[in-house]
């Protein structure tokens, strides 16, 4: 009698049931990288436009200095479908200076990332909007 060699249907479904498992915990985790990587992109591409910003408000630049061209900003991007740009005060305050309204993985599409000047030079970074399934986690370092 020859010893036949080959797995059994048992030990074929087993480890399909463990791939189906591994997979089922990587997806997710690998979604949310990418919301994260995406929200980043977003925030990368406004932070930029500080230096052009920062420039309006040090040289006292009227309001209609402030568009998405002076500051060198595209307008839309695929990361973001609409970058925006809001003059400063008197003081130099912007409130929302510059935002970015993210495109992409639907976890992030229409959530804001706003930098905001303060009357002291200082940056922050918001999230303004956030869809549903929008993470906290998402959010790159520094930004609240």
């Amino acid at each position: 009698m020859k010893k036949q060699q080959g797995f059994t249907l048992i030990e074929l479904m087993i480890v399909v049931a463990i791939i189906a498992i591994l997979a089922a915990i990587a997806l997710p985790a690998y979604q949310d990288y990418v919301a994260k990587g995406q929200v980043t992109s977003g925030l990368s591409e406004i932070t930029g436009a500080k230096t052009a910003y920062e420039v309006g408000v040090n040289e006292g630049r009227a309001a209609a200095y402030y568009t998405t061209a002076n500051m060198g900003l595209a307008g839309a991007t695929p990361r973001c479908s609409a970058q925006a740009v809001t003059a400063p005060d008197a003081a130099g305050v912007g409130a929302n200076a510059l935002t970015c309204t993210l495109a992409g993985n639907p976890k992030v599409t229409g959530a804001v990332v706003q930098l905001s000047r303060a009357a002291d030079g200082i940056w922050t970074c918001t999230i303004g909007s956030k869809p549903a399934g929008f993470k906290d986690s998402y959010l790159p370092g520094g930004c609240t």
